[in-house]
């Protein structure tokens, strides 16, 4: 019991001390990948010309923000769509070629580990997941539709439900009037990972939408926006699209997916609220809304790849969440 409590005590340290991502970083979890391409440009400088007023300044900052986050999607659409492609031509990713799991040195040559065998159910979790992975958001279809309108119902539950294209749903941080043009970076998944973060996790997933934690940014990060970038990065940390993990965060993953078929919904909800603290505790705005997420990731390797972790709700940051 003592081992057990000692070993608690010591990822909750962890995760209390790691909260910025500057710590430990000499521990390389993951190595290149796409999230080395800033998704948020710095292509525009935030200067403005002498004598403008005030509304033509809000007017052009408001501009600038949209075209930040145009190519953040730009961006992530083609990272996608790449990544879809490895998946049906069953080829392992570009990091997963690259990187490797730690190797033992056997008569003088070094041997890769493998991942131990997946149990029948483990295969059953994992292809459901990538299954789920595929699908793309529909907005012709009536069950992504119904999903959509779900998501509000969810999100602000005393407000009367907008048309599927309107002005409103940028509240809850869509970048336009039509938010089934936001999905095609993320996929369907992404709305479904909302969804389970709103019926699982309400308190946090409120807290999160209205931004009530902390000091924010004047120029906070949009919530839906956020949630479908979440979504996609984690897939990809957990290299989903191989025939087998090439990293010990993926492998970790197969063992959480043995004791929890949601694990990836789970994870995703630890992910986001971790997200959000690594927002607050570098004072970000959206700029820098690229670096929130690596460091993100970076700690949630960490978390995964403590011994004692063999449940979602092992992860230090896991606490976080409120119900």
């Amino acid at each position: 019991m003592g081992s057990v409590m000692a070993s608690r005590t010591l990822r909750k340290r962890l995760h209390h001390g790691d909260v910025d991502g500057k710590k430990n970083e000499h521990l390389e979890t993951s190595g290149s990948d796409d999230l080395n391409e800033p998704l948020l440009g710095n292509y525009y400088s935030d200067t403005h010309a002498e004598g403008s007023s005030l509304e033509e300044t809000c007017d052009d900052e408001r501009r600038k923000e949209h075209l930040h986050w145009t190519l953040l999607f730009s961006q992530l659409i083609a990272q996608w769509a790449r990544w879809l492609a490895n998946i049906v031509l069953g080829s392992g990713s570009l990091i997963g070629r690259l990187l490797t799991f730690p190797s033992t040195t056997q008569n003088g040559q070094r041997t890769k580990l493998r991942a131990p065998p997946l149990s029948p159910l483990q295969e059953a979790r994992l292809r459901k997941l990538r299954q789920r992975l595929e699908v793309p958001f529909d907005g012709s279809r009536v069950e992504h539709q119904d999903a959509l309108l779900q998501l509000w119902r969810l999100a602000y539950p005393d407000k009367e439900l907008p048309p599927l294209k309107s002005e409103l749903w940028k509240q809850m941080g869509w970048q336009g009037s039509d938010p089934s043009t936001d999905f095609r970076g993320g996929g369907f998944i992404s709305l479904e990972n909302l969804i389970f973060f709103a019926q699982q996790y309400p308190e946090s997933f409120q807290r999160l939408l209205h931004k009530q934690d902390g000091t924010r940014a004047e120029w906070e990060y949009p919530f839906a926006v956020a949630g479908i970038n979440i979504s996609f990065v984690l897939a990809q940390m957990l290299d989903l699209q191989s025939a087998e993990p090439a990293s010990l965060a993926g492998t970790r993953f197969l063992e959480l997916l043995q004791e929890d078929e949601m694990a990836f919904d789970n994870l995703y909800c630890v992910a986001f609220q971790m997200m959000d603290a690594q927002w607050l505790a570098k004072r970000a705005s959206y700029m820098e809304f690229n670096d929130v997420l690596k460091s993100t990731r970076s700690q949630l390797e960490r978390e995964l790849a403590l011994e004692d972790v063999s449940s979602v709700k092992d992860l230090p940051a896991y606490n976080m969440l409120r119900r």
